[in-house]
C-alpha cells in the first residue's frame, strides 16, 4: 500500500507492538483537531487503503481539508473491516453469492473467486414468530415451529458456513443481531496481520439491517446498506460515498425522574427529522455524555434510520471502556482500545475542545418528557400527557372511510370463560421487543419493577391483549431473573416468547381467532404498543391499523389499561383488591430504584456465560444436515431457496445504456412510501399473487411463513413487491393493497399480474412517487423486486439514502423531479406513456422526460439523475453492482485473486 503522508507508526499495548497509521503525523500539514470523531475514522480508513488508484493522496487531502458547510462533492471509497448480516437480509445475500459462483464459472472463471474477503457474521434473529404466547412453554414451542418452518433456509445457511471462508453464523435463539453485535461481536479496535506485521485499526462495518447504527453507541462507525452493497463489500469492493456533512448534536443535563431512554430517543428522532439529516452523519457530544450510560447511547444510535441519518455516533470514552469490561471483553482488548484511541487523539475527555460541525442542535436532556410515537411513523412523537387526545385525532383520520366514520364501535366477544366488548382503540398487541430497547437494562428492569408493583396491587392485563417478551439477548433474561422480576412479568402474561426481532419486524404472529374475528366483524380500529423502532402501516399486524412505539414500562402500562383512549395521568389502570383506583404513578419505579437494581443484577459474568459458546447453537440447530461443496445444489422443488435470474444471459462485455422509450406507469404513489410498502416482510395472504404461487407449489396456507423468511425465493418476492395491504396506488383509486390499473385495457388487477402482462408486451415501466420514497429498512428486495417487475426508472421528489443506493445497485434509474416540480404540479395522471432521453450512457446529470397522454398531449420536464458517484454510474452501466463485480473478477487472474 502507498503511504504518501508517511503516517506509519507503532504503539505498545499489552506487551505487544502494533503498527498503525498515526493521524497526528498529518498535523504538520492539516488542522485535524477540528475534524469530528467520525471523519477521523474515515481518514484512517483512507490512509490504510491508499493505493494511488482507488484511494489517492488527493482523497486524503480532501478529507483533511473538509469544509463543514460545503455541499458534499468529493467521492471517497470506504472499506469496512467487517460485514454484519441478519437472516432475513442475509439469506438473499448468500443466495446471490451462491448464484455468482455459478455465473463466475459460466463466464470462464472459478467459483472460489466468489468468497468473502472481509469477515462476515450472520445472526439468525428475524425468523422466530410469536405463534404462542402467555404460557411458560411459549419459548420452546415457538422455537420448534421456527425450525420446522425454516428448515430449508437453515440448511442453506449451514452450507454457506462451510462453503465460504470468513463467514460465521450465530444460530437462532442467541439474540437480536444489533445487540449481539454490541455485546459480543464489536472489537472497537481491530488487530490483524498484514505483511507479517500486526496492525491496529478502528472497527468499522456495514450491515444489511438499517439499525446496524446501534453499534455507533460504542464508537464504532457503521451503518446499514442493502444486501447487494454488502455483498460487494464482502467481495473487497470499497463502498463509494461522498465525504458527508456532519451534524453535531450537543447533549446537556440528565434524564429527569419518570423519563426513560426511550423518551429521549423519540425526542431526538423528532428533532433530527425536523432538521433534515438524510445522507448526513450525526455526532453526539457535550457535557451530557458524562451522565449518559452506554445502553442509552446505543438506544439513540439504533434509531439513526428513524431520524434519517447515515449514522448517529458517540465518541469512545471512559464509559465505552466501562461497558467493554461489563460485557466481558478481555483486559487485553480494553487496553488496546484505550491505547489506540489515545494515540490517535480520538479518546474523548470531558471538557475537550469541540469539533467543527455543519450545524449544531442542542438538547437539555433534563427537559425530556414521557412520550410515545405513532400511529404510523417513529418520528411522530406524542407527549404521554397528550396521548388520549392524539389518538382521538388519529382515529378520526383512520376511520374516515368506514361506515359510520369515527363513531365508536364495539363488538361482544367470548373467549373461554371470559366475555367482554372489544372496542375501537383496544390494545390487542403489547410487545416488549426490538433491539432498540431490549439492549437497555434501565428500561427492561423498569418494566419488570413496574410489573412487580402492578402484580402486588392485583392488577391484570386485559384478556384481549396479546402480550410478549422477546429480549435482545440471553443476558437480559439472566438479569431479569437475578432481579427477581421475570416472574412478575409472567404474572401479567409477559412470558418469554423468543430471542429475536419479533413484533417490530412483523413477526407478531396470529391474534386469537375471536379477537381477529371481532376486528373484522366491527371494522374496528385496533392498536398495538411495542418497544420497537418501526410502526409503519401494515408492518406490525394486518389487523392493526394504529401502532405506537413506547418504552417497555409503558408497554406494560398500556397492556394493563387495554386501550389507547386513556389519559394515564388522570385515569386509573384498574383497581386493587380493596377496590381502590390504581394509577400509573402508583406503580412507576423511581430512577434510584432502577439504578440500584441494575448495580445488583447486571454482571460481567452473565455476558461471559451467555457468549461462551455463541456459535454452537441448540440441539435443534445441530440436528440440521446440509450438503457440502463449493457450489450450491439448487432444488427446483424448494419454495425457500431458488437460483435468482440476475445473471441470465450475462456476458463479460457490456453495451451502451439506451434511453427509455414507451414506458408505462406501474404505480403512482404519494409521500413517505416505505420499503415496507414496497416489499413487506410480514404475512402472506392466501389470495395474493405470492399466496397463489405457494399454493400451486403444494404449500398449505398455514405453512406460508412470512415474506421475510421467503427472501431466498425470487418467485415469492417479486410477487410480493408493492403487495403491502396498506399501499394506496393512485392508479387504482378506491383500492388498498397491491393493485393497479393496466393502462390500455383499463382492467384493475394485482401489480404483479399487470407487470407480467407489460413484460410479455415488451413494455418498460416506471414508478412515480413523492417525498421520502423508500423510507425505512435497508431492504434490498424493495429494489430487487422493482427490477424483476420490469421497472426501469423511479421518479420521485426525494429518496431515502439506502433505497436510492439499492435501486442503483440493481440497475434501476433513480430520478428526482427538479425543485418545484412534482406529480401534482405537472398534472401527471400516470396514464401517460413516458420517454426518458439524454442519459448519455448513464453519465448525464439531468435527463428529459416526456409524458404523452393518449390524446397526444405532451408534458415535458427535466429530472435530476441520482447516480451520485462515478462508481454508481458504472454500476448502472453494468446493470447492477453484482454484475459489475462479476465482470471485474472474471477479468482477473483466479490464482491471484485467491492469493489476495
Amino acid at each position: 500500500m502507498t503511504n504518501s503522508f508517511d503516517t506509519r507508526a507503532t504503539l505498545e499495548s499489552g506487551g505487544k507492538t502494533f503498527h498503525y497509521h498515526a493521524l497526528p503525523a498529518l498535523a504538520r500539514q492539516f488542522d485535524l483537531a477540528r475534524l469530528p470523531f467520525s471523519l477521523k475514522i474515515l481518514l484512517e480508513n483512507l490512509l490504510r487503503h491508499e493505493d494511488g488508484e482507488n484511494i489517492t493522496r488527493d482523497d486524503i487531502a480532501a478529507l483533511c481539508k473538509w469544509d463543514p458547510k460545503a455541499e458534499p462533492s468529493t467521492e471517497i471509497g470506504f472499506t469496512p473491516a467487517r460485514v454484519v448480516l441478519q437472516d432475513f437480509t442475509g439469506v438473499p445475500a448468500v443466495v446471490d453469492l451462491a448464484a455468482m459462483r455459478d455465473a463466475m464459472e459460466d463466464l470462464g472463471g472459478e467459483a472460489s473467486q466468489i468468497n468473502p474477503l472481509a469477515p462476515v457474521e450472520l445472526v439468525i434473529d428475524h425468523s422466530v414468530q410469536v405463534d404462542k404466547f402467555g404460557t411458560a412453554d411459549a419459548l420452546d414451542l415457538n422455537a420448534r415451529i421456527e425450525f420446522k418452518r425454516n428448515q430449508e433456509r437453515y440448511e442453506f445457511l449451514k452450507w454457506g458456513q462451510s462453503a465460504f471462508d470468513n463467514f460465521q453464523v450465530v444460530p437462532p435463539a442467541t439474540g437480536i443481531v444489533h445487540q449481539v453485535n454490541l455485546e459480543y461481536l464489536a472489537r472497537v479496535v481491530f488487530d490483524g496481520q498484514r505483511d507479517s506485521d500486526t496492525w491496529a485499526y478502528p472497527d468499522t462495518l456495514v450491515g444489511t439491517d438499517s439499525h446496524t447504527t446501534m453499534i455507533n453507541g460504542i464508537g464504532v462507525l457503521g451503518w446499514g446498506v442493502g444486501g447487494i452493497e454488502a455483498e460487494a463489500a464482502m467481495l473487497g469492493q470499497a463502498i463509494s460515498m461522498l465525504i458527508p456533512q456532519v451534524v453535531g448534536f450537543r447533549l446537556t443535563g440528565k434524564l429527569p425522574e419518570g423519563s426513560t431512554a426511550t423518551d429521549l430517543v423519540l425526542t431526538v428522532v423528532e428533532m433530527l427529522r425536523k432538521e433534515g439529516v438524510v445522507g448526513k452523519f450525526v455526532e453526539f457530544f457535550g457535557e451530557g455524555l458524562a451522565t449518559l450510560p452506554l445502553a442509552d447511547r446505543a438506544t439513540i444510535a439504533n434509531m439513526a434510520p428513524e431520524y434519517g441519518a447515515t449514522c448517529g455516533i458517540f465518541p469512545v470514552d471512559e464509559e465505552s471502556l466501562r461497558y467493554l469490561r461489563l460485557s466481558g471483553r478481555s483486559e487485553e482488548r480494553i487496553a488496546l482500545v484505550e491505547a489506540y484511541m489515545r494515540a490517535q487523539g480520538m479518546f474523548h475527555e470531558p471538557g475537550a475542545p469541540e469539533a467543527e460541525y455543519t450545524t449544531v442542535l442542542s438538547l437539555d436532556v433534563g427537559t425530556v418528557q414521557p412520550s410515545l410515537a405513532g400511529p404510523k411513523r417513529p418520528q411522530d412523537r406524542i407527549l404521554l400527557s397528550d396521548a388520549k387526545s392524539a389518538f382521538g385525532d388519529a382515529m378520526a383520520t383512520l376511520t374516515a372511510d368506514r361506515d359510520g366514520g369515527a363513531t365508536p364501535k364495539a363488538v361482544p366477544v367470548t373467549m373461554g370463560d371470559q366475555s367482554f366488548e372489544l372496542k375501537d382503540g383496544a390494545v390487542v398487541i403489547a410487545a416488549i421487543t426490538s433491539c432498540t430497547n431490549t439492549s437497555n437494562p434501565a428500561v427492561m428492569l423498569g418494566a419488570g419493577l413496574l410489573a412487580r408493583n402492578a402484580a402486588a396491587k392485583g392488577l391484570a392485563v386485559k384478556p384481549w391483549v396479546k402480550t410478549s417478551l422477546a429480549p435482545g439477548s440471553q443476558v437480559v433474561t439472566d438479569y431479569l431473573q437475578k432481579a427477581d422480576v421475570l416472574d412478575d412479568l409472567e404474572k401479567l402474561g409477559f412470558y418469554l416468547v423468543g430471542y429475536g426481532c419479533t413484533t417490530c419486524i412483523g413477526n407478531s404472529g396470529p391474534l386469537p381467532d375471536e379477537i381477529s374475528g371481532a376486528i373484522h366483524t366491527g371494522d374496528l380500529l385496533a392498536t398495538s404498543v411495542l418497544s420497537g423502532n418501526r410502526n409503519f402501516e401494515g408492518r406490525v399486524h394486518s389487523d392493526v391499523q394504529a401502532n405506537y412505539l413506547a418504552s417497555p414500562p409503558l408497554v406494560v402500562a398500556y397492556a394493563l389499561a387495554g386501550r389507547m383512549d386513556i389519559d394515564l395521568a388522570t385515569e386509573p389502570l384498574g383497581q386493587d383488591a380493596d377496590g381502590n383506583d390504581v394509577f400509573l404513578k402508583d406503580i412507576w419505579p423511581s430512577s434510584r430504584e432502577i439504578h440500584d437494581v441494575i448495580a445488583e443484577s447486571v454482571t460481567a459474568e452473565m455476558f461471559a456465560e451467555s457468549y461462551a459458546n455463541v456459535y454452537k447453537g441448540s440441539d435443534l440447530w445441530n440436528a440440521i444436515d446440509t450438503t457440502a461443496g463449493g457450489r450450491f445444489d439448487w432444488q427446483d422443488a424448494s419454495t425457500y431457496i431458488q437460483n435468482p435470474p440476475y445473471f441470465e444471459g450475462m456476458t463479460v462485455d457490456i453495451g451502451a445504456i439506451e434511453d427509455i422509450a414507451g414506458a408505462r406507469c406501474l404505480a403512482k404513489l404519494g409521500d413517505s412510501i416505505t420499503t415496507d410498502h414496497i416489499s413487506p416482510a410480514g404475512s402472506i395472504a392466501e389470495d395474493s399473487p405470492a399466496g397463489r404461487y405457494l399454493v400451486s407449489c403444494g404449500v398449505h396456507p398455514a405453512d406460508f411463513n412470512s415474506y421475510g423468511s421467503r427472501r431466498g425465493n425470487h418467485q415469492v418476492m417479486m410477487r410480493g413487491t408493492f403487495a403491502n395491504i396498506r399501499l394506496r396506488n393512485q392508479l387504482a383509486p378506491g383500492t388498498e393493497g397491491g393493485w393497479t390499473t393496466h393502462i390500455g385495457t383499463g382492467e384493475v388487477m394485482s401489480i404483479y399480474d399487470a407487470a407480467m402482462r407489460y413484460k410479455e408486451a415488451g413494455t418498460p415501466l416506471v414508478v412515480l412517487g413523492g417525498k421520502e420514497y423508500g423510507t425505512g429498512s435497508s431492504r434490498d428486495w424493495a429494489a430487487k423486486g422493482t427490477i424483476l417487475l420490469g421497472v426501469k426508472a423511479v421518479i420521485t421528489e426525494s429518496f431515502e439514502r439506502i433505497h436510492r443506493s439499492n435501486l442503483v445497485g440493481m440497475g434501476v434509474l433513480p430520478l428526482n423531479f427538479l425543485p418545484g416540480d412534482s406529480v401534482q404540479s405537472l398534472g401527471l395522471t400516470g396514464h401517460e406513456t413516458f420517454d426518458i432521453t439524454g442519459l448519455d450512457d448513464g453519465r448525464a446529470k439531468e435527463v428529459d422526460v416526456t409524458a404523452r397522454a393518449d390524446d397526444g398531449t405532451e408534458t415535458r420536464f427535466r429530472a435530476r439523475v441520482r447516480l451520485d458517484t462515478p462508481n454508481e454510474v458504472e454500476y448502472y452501466r453494468h446493470g447492477g453492482i453484482l454484475q459489475f463485480v462479476l465482470r471485474q473478477l472474471a477479468g482477473s487472474d483466479p490464482a491471484g485473486q485467491a492469493a489476495a
